[in-house]
């Protein structure tokens, strides 16, 4: 009855849906896609996209774990002399927190049930070999597939783990930033007054990050007060040398990703940002037959849960190194491979921490291009020193220029406090359908 209730509601979302909307891989470019409407006077141009995307979640509890409308809209312009301006908004509503309430409880559905958010809303100034953009903005210094390695800057909306898109994942940053172009030599300067966290939801959530704690604790959040004490600041340079696209960074910030304190023995947390400081860099190099890329991060500041009960606030520090190196292989016009390898390496590890002393794994990609309609896609991910992996097979149909669809599956399998296996009760069956314009 459950799964035909939700039906039910999925068809009448959809029938309300007409307007719906465009791929996210990049919102500057689908402001170029179609048609967009001109204001002749201010030369604004208009776009975004609407989607609809439900997920039944197949555990031992069949429950609808998301049904989805979405819109998000954007508006850019020039204002001449090389200023330009951008600014974007999205709306949610999720009808399956209150259609399933008797698996979500009060403070879950309250969190996911609507959202409206400012995507970005900055204007950049060009002076010479430089430009500064100000305002609320998408910063990304790394991107291998999959994870967020060297990507350090952007917070991200984790309650669906890392099974969106990452342009869905990823949360702006208030910023000021300062960029140098020099012929092969780039320079980045970037300062974050008031800065933006991860998202986590919250306790009896499908993706909620930390399983050792029940469904409905009470979890607190801890959220550092907007002055400059709290502000984040970063340098990055990156130059191009006899093809290799090489770059280093320093990043010196309040962790975008929470810690979770235990503050009394009964227990009772918090969620907790820890000033942290990370040095890294990233390099790729077309091969010809593929490319060769990788990221590496040293972070200094982190405290990692431990089930150690002696341990103050049920927490130990130590500072990580996080590295990739991975290859893409195209194969004709019509696959793509990638391929890469992966660990974290704790160096203070200490016993009782969840994780060991270097966690290891691999991810493999393959994607089929059908046609011109039809792309299937086929992502693995796996701990190389115990079972513990995610599987994600999906399906997508671009049956119109302005419109595409998708269906998928998202297991996962693992001990319940492994990167994976903490999702082990979470896997789904999805579908989303977009149309932009």
């Amino acid at each position: 009855m459950r799964l035909l209730k939700g039906m039910l509601l999925v068809a009448a979302c959809a029938g309300s849906s007409a307007v719906m909307a465009a791929d996210d891989l990049d919102l500057d470019a689908l402001l170029n896609v179609g048609t967009p409407k001109e204001d002749e006077g201010s030369g604004i141009r208009l776009g975004g996209y609407a989607e609809f995307g439900g997920a039944y979640t197949s555990a031992d509890e069949g429950h609808w774990s998301k049904l989805r409308a979405r819109m998000e809209l954007a508006a850019s312009g020039n204002l001449g002399s090389g200023l330009r301006w951008k600014v974007s908004g999205r709306v949610d509503a999720d009808g399956a927190p209150d259609l399933e309430r008797n698996y979500y409880s009060g403070a879950v559905r309250r969190d996911q049930r609507t959202d409206a958010t400012l995507r970005e809303a900055y204007l950049d100034v060009p002076v010479g070999d430089w430009e500064f953009r100000l305002g609320r903005q998408q910063v990304i210094w790394g991107e291998m597939v999959g994870f967020f390695f060297a990507d350090v800057v952007s917070a991200r909306d984790m309650r669906e783990f890392l099974l969106p898109e990452f342009e869905s994942i990823r949360i702006p940053q208030w910023a000021a930033r300062a960029e140098y172009f020099g012929g092969e030599t780039h320079f980045e300067f970037l300062w974050v007054p008031v800065a933006s966290y991860d998202r986590v939801g919250k306790p009896g959530t499908d993706f909620y990050p930390y399983p050792f704690v029940p469904s409905g604790t009470h979890v607190t959040e801890k959220t550092p007060a907007h002055d400059a004490r709290n502000g984040n600041w970063g340098l990055r340079a990156s130059r191009l040398i006899d093809g290799w696209d090489l770059s280093a960074f320093y990043y010196d910030s309040l962790n975008v990703e929470p810690t979770l304190y235990r503050t009394s023995v009964t227990p009772t947390y918090e969620l907790r940002h820890d000033r942290i400081h990370q040095t890294g860099g990233t390099f790729s190099k077309d091969m010809g037959q593929f490319v060769l890329k990788g990221e590496a991060v040293y972070t200094r500041g982190r405290r990692f849960n431990t089930l150690d009960p002696a341990a103050t606030y049920g927490l130990k520090s130590s500072p990580t190194l996080d590295y990739a190196i991975g290859v893409d292989v195209p194969f004709g016009s019509e696959w793509r491979v990638n391929a890469q390898y992966f660990a974290r390496v704790h160096f203070d590890h200490a016993k009782g921490m969840f994780a060991e002393r270097e966690e290891p794994g691999v991810t493999l990609q393959v994607v089929r291009t059908i046609g011109s309609d039809f792309e299937v896609e086929f992502l693995a991910a796996s701990s190389l020193i115990r079972n513990d992996y995610m599987l994600r097979p999906k399906l997508t149909w671009k049956f119109a220029p302005e419109w595409r669809a998708l269906m998928g599956v998202d297991h996962f399998e693992g001990r319940p406090t492994a990167l994976f296996g903490r999702f082990d009760d979470s896997d789904r069956v999805y579908f989303e359908v977009r149309r932009w314009f």
